[in-house]
């Protein structure tokens, strides 16, 4: 078959799967699917988007009939770029199937757990369990407003929630790419759904289940063990990684490996009380003490731990402040219609020549301006007089604990705290969140001037004492802006830059990995490896082992892009052409 009848005969095929509406092949209209949220980026021959569980089968079918490479893609939030197709040097045609039509959300005994399908987003499982008194393993989204529910169970995603650990689960729906080269559905949900691959996916997409289909077996649906581990502050090793080898399950850190249809997870009940303490210091030692002291010595774990520091708390101020205002004003469902008006407005801007690039951006970014300072007075004292600036979300009896050890510790200890209002806690919490998209909105802003934006989501080890970096001169003379932010608790730190113009990021970030490298932390934390790091060995045996074929996500932590986990100097050998 010659490549022009190939393309005309998949094209015509997903067509007829899912509608010639839902698969895309224009350039403008494939665009937003190709590139990273915050870099990365390449071709796809096409776009899907299917409608139903049963449509996503049929697409891989296809796909795999075809000798393509699919890129399963949900909310396309990750920092690293790993859901996206990466430059080049791949052998086969990708085919990206995005997955944001289907979210719907099953709950299971009464919500303590659900089934979340392949498009579900923490959005929506937050409004569908406030009835029933409950909530996600992840509020919102630690560094990305909009996550999904599998995409956080395939990156092992952490949150910002100390008492649950990275998300994770044992139970699952996954289709795999046989060493044969055959297409096959695993049902591990605990769900009994039907025989064939369509009576399953069918009877899962419409609920055509009853509760005596629904079984619990001895499988987690949560990392029920980290509680434990987190209170360990003399350990010389993180508390969560990514790639940490214990965590590593099927679906769970598969970072695209499997086609993923739907998870089941744990939920966690709301607190009666909860209470947000907003603490400030200019001495990291001060902070690194209080993390020991409340992990170590509280009967009641905080809630979560929340850091920022004073640049951070600047650039999320003024280029994360129309995120703020939208989520604030109109509520976290406003938030996908949002970014669907800004790839349309793009696309459109798109096609004429004088429009800047990123023309949505530049648009909110003046707009966000014309309204008055969102942040509350008392957190703007706070930001003059503190360097480092921590949220302590606490709950039930863990908040009288928290404000006594608080009133005694800064007795004696430079800093401050305030006993947040509601609306504050509201306020500080969003302000945070919103910090993962401000770095990218300042680089749009002042990127003539600027290098390239750096990324690292590095885990400390829990005994670490200087968790703040000091970049030795050599280094710190390359960077222009730098933003530190992270889950202090759990000491997972998300340090951001943007190279001075003319800089070699690469080279500079292999600097820093090396010093981590030597102090025993580990990277990524939380956002896997995506096209941005090297996957190291037990992770790149577990790609291997559930992608046998590398038929999904190719490429994925610097590993092969080719079929069968072939090398390019393999394939060169093979032709005679090197």
């Amino acid at each position: 078959m010659t490549e022009s009848s190939f393309s005309l005969d998949l094209a015509a095929e997903l067509k007829a799967i899912v509608g010639s509406q839902y698969t895309l092949t224009d350039e403008d209209k494939k665009q937003p699917y190709c590139q990273g949220f915050r870099l990365g980026g390449g071709n796809a021959y096409a776009v899907v988007r299917p409608g139903s569980l049963v449509e996503i089968w049929k697409v891989l079918k296809a796909c795999v009939k075809a000798d393509v490479i699919v890129i399963m893609q949900a909310a396309n939030t990750g920092l690293t770029g790993g859901s996206t197709p990466n430059g080049a040097e791949y052998d086969r045609p990708i085919v990206i199937i995005s997955t944001m039509r289907i979210d719907d959300i099953q709950l299971i005994d009464q919500g303590k757990q659900i089934v979340g399908l392949a498009g579900s987003t923490l959005f929506g499982l937050e409004e569908r369990l406030k009835p029933f008194g409950r909530e996600p393993h992840s509020v919102i989204g630690s560094s990305c407003i909009g996550a999904s529910i599998v995409g956080g169970i395939c990156n092992n995603s952490g949150g910002a929630l100390v008492q649950r650990g990275p998300a994770y689960t044992e139970m699952s729906l996954f289709a795999q790419v046989t060493s044969d080269g055959e297409l096959e559905l695993v049902n591990n949900l605990g769900i009994d759904l039907g025989d064939t691959p369509e009576q399953v996916l069918e009877n899962l997409g419409n609920q055509g289940y009853q509760e005596k289909d629904v079984r619990f077996p001895d499988k987690r649906g949560s990392d029920n063990e980290y509680q434990q581990r987190i209170r360990d502050v003399d350990a010389d090793t993180p508390s969560r990684f990514n790639a940490d080898a214990r965590r590593l399950f099927e679906a769970s850190g598969c970072a695209g490996k499997l086609a993923v249809f739907a998870v089941r997870i744990d939920t966690f009940p709301i607190p009666e009380k909860h209470q947000v303490f907003y603490i400030g210091t200019n001495d990291p030692a001060v902070m690194e003490q209080m993390r020991r002291d409340m992990l170590s010595t509280f009967k009641n774990l905080p809630v979560s731990g929340e850091y920022m520091h004073r640049s951070s708390y600047d650039i999320s101020k003024k280029y994360g402040k129309d995120s703020f205002l939208v989520i604030d004003k109109l509520g976290t469902k406003y938030i996908p219609k949002m970014f669907a008006i800004k790839r349309a407005v793009d696309r459109w801007a798109g096609k004429f020549k004088f429009m800047p690039n990123k023309f949505s951006d530049r648009m909110m970014q003046y707009i966000s301006q014309l309204f008055p300072n969102h942040l509350p007075k008392r957190m703007e004292e706070y930001r003059d007089k503190y360097e480092h600036h921590w949220i302590v979300e606490t709950s039930n009896e863990g908040v009288a604990e928290a404000k006594a050890y608080l009133e005694n510790f800064f007795k004696d200890n430079e800093g401050d705290f305030l006993e947040c209002t509601d609306r504050e806690a509201d306020q500080a919490i969003l302000h945070r969140y919103v910090t993962g998209g401000a770095l990218g909105r300042y680089h749009v802003m002042n990127g003539k001037e600027l290098g390239s934006i750096m990324t690292i989501d590095v885990a400390f080890p829990r005994n670490e004492q200087d968790w703040f970096e000091q970049l030795p001169p050599e280094i710190d003379d390359k960077v222009a802006v730098k933003m530190y932010y992270g889950h202090f608790f759990c000491h997972v730190m998300h340090q951001n830059y943007i190279m001075k113009k003319g800089v070699d990021a690469k080279a500079v970030k292999k600097q820093i990995l090396s010093s981590y490298d030597a102090r025993g932390a580990e990277y990524p934390a939380e956002h896997n490896v995506g096209h941005e790091y090297i996957a190291k060995p037990a992770l790149r045996e577990f790609y291997q082992k559930t992608d046998p074929t590398n038929s999904f996500n190719s490429g994925i932590g610097g590993t092969s892009k080719l079929k069968n986990w072939q090398s390019l100097d393999d394939k060169h050998q093979g032709c005679g052409c090197k």
